[in-house]
């Protein structure tokens, strides 16, 4: 019967010819939206987890209150033993300090007037060559001119803040900004390097500094203003991540201290919680959309293929055959039909998703005013093995439904009727 079927299909296009385009273009876009909300999703975490959130970020609870403004004077103290005890407890996961603050940079001309001066914000972290922090950060891969910090107070521009300002290699900049206490703070660092983050956000704010020169001018020796935390070879888990958080949390839940540390998870941060939920949600609606916007075309194509076969099924029924038995040969031609687009849609959607995860697209002019959640300038999809199946569920299920909508026109004629379609 199935041989019998897909030989009918194949010889008499007009019966499948439509129904597969239809469910083709359908799993193209379904197949290549999976592919390219996973890529931004995973872009999205991994950007914000090494830039701005860690996997998990250690605080101290009043810091926590008043996290947007990244409060320098509720920093933790004895940073040393707290990063001990996490080291201790977490051992798989790697703990560093970082630092983010803002300031003034000023750049003096030859005779020490100022030439160019801008508010910028500062990031400091270990820059020797053996740290996993500089490898996590692709800040050596992505240095654009000059080289890196390899002694006290030089510093590192984003590409567009180096542009801006019209700095050279070698030339002094002067930051102006507050320490710890409250105090002001002046130093001057040498200019020798510009990267580009790949983000608008970064590109055009931000400096890099190392961060015993951060201590020094901020007075925040053995202290951290933030601790990031990251699971092994910086894989993001959800559940493994809240445990952590779950458990850490615990040691101090009665500890009344304000300024006993506290740890929040990524989805905790900037919103990234609501975002990412809803692009899940979304992508759930999408391929929701489509079985119901495939079901009603190939509903609509069913009924004018039925009319037209309705010759084929008097033919069938003067020779025997039950209408109940063309109603199941009609729900199976919708499975075959199904199959074969869903194969073919599958192909091709695979084929965009790897085109923009190797090319990408810019998007640069939408995230250029984008200040909470860091996202890259180029958007890449992600190739996945969800790709390999999911289109065939709106494929087989919007053929299936057409079908079981359409067929029910054999059912509703007379068989009087089916028989005068013979033309006797």
């Amino acid at each position: 019967m199935f041989e019998f079927l897909f030989k009918g299909l194949i010889r008499d296009k007009s019966r499948s010819l439509l129904p597969v385009i239809v469910v083709s273009l359908g799993v193209t876009l379904s197949v290549f939206f999976i592919g390219y909300i996973e890529g931004f999703s995973t872009d999205m975490i991994s950007q914000n987890a090494r830039f701005g959130t860690g996997h998990v970020k250690v605080m101290t609870r009043e810091y926590v209150k008043n996290i947007s403004q990244r409060p320098l004077d509720l920093s933790i103290l004895e940073a040393d033993k707290l990063l001990e005890q996490l080291n201790d407890k977490y051992p798989e996961m790697d703990w560093v300090r970082r630092f983010s603050f803002g300031g003034i940079l000023d750049v003096p001309d030859k005779n020490g007037i100022t030439k160019t001066q801008g508010i910028a914000g500062g990031m400091a972290f270990n820059l020797s060559s053996s740290s996993k922090d500089l490898e996590r950060m692709q800040i050596r891969e992505n240095l654009v001119e000059g080289k890196m910090p390899s002694g006290s107070f030089e510093m590192l521009l984003g590409k567009g803040l180096a542009e801006r300002m019209g700095v050279k290699l070698g030339d002094t900049i002067t930051f102006f900004g507050a320490t710890m206490d409250g105090s002001m703070s002046f130093q001057n660092f040498t200019y020798v390097g510009a990267v580009s983050f790949g983000m608008s956000v970064m590109d055009d704010r931000t400096f890099i500094i190392d961060t015993k020169d951060a201590e020094q001018i901020l007075d925040m020796e053995n202290a951290a203003q933030e601790i990031f935390g990251f699971l092994p070879i910086d894989i993001y888990d959800g559940d493994k991540i809240q445990e952590v958080k779950n458990s850490f949390n615990a040691l101090y839940e009665n500890d009344t201290d304000e300024y006993a540390p506290e740890m929040l998870a990524l989805r905790d941060q900037n919103g990234l919680s609501t975002m990412l939920d809803l692009m899940n949600t979304f992508a759930s609606i999408f391929n929701i959309f489509f079985i119901f916007a495939m079901s009603i075309v190939l509903w609509n194509t069913g009924l004018l293929g039925g009319l037209r076969r309705y010759t084929e099924f008097g033919i069938r029924i003067a020779i025997g055959e039950s209408k109940k038995a063309i109603y199941k040969s009609l729900l199976l031609e919708s499975v075959i039909v199904g199959v074969i687009g869903s194969i073919i849609g599958t192909v091709f959607g695979l084929l965009l998703t790897f085109y923009l995860q190797e090319v990408g697209l810019d998007i640069s002019n939408v995230t250029s005013g984008q200040n909470s959640v860091l996202i890259s300038n180029v958007i890449r999809a992600k190739l996945v093995s969800t790709q390999l199946w999911i289109g065939f569920i709106p494929g087989v299920m919007a053929t299936f439904l057409g079908a079981l909508l359409s067929g029910r026109g054999v059912f509703k004629r007379q068989t009087s009727e089916l028989f005068n379609e013979l033309g006797v």
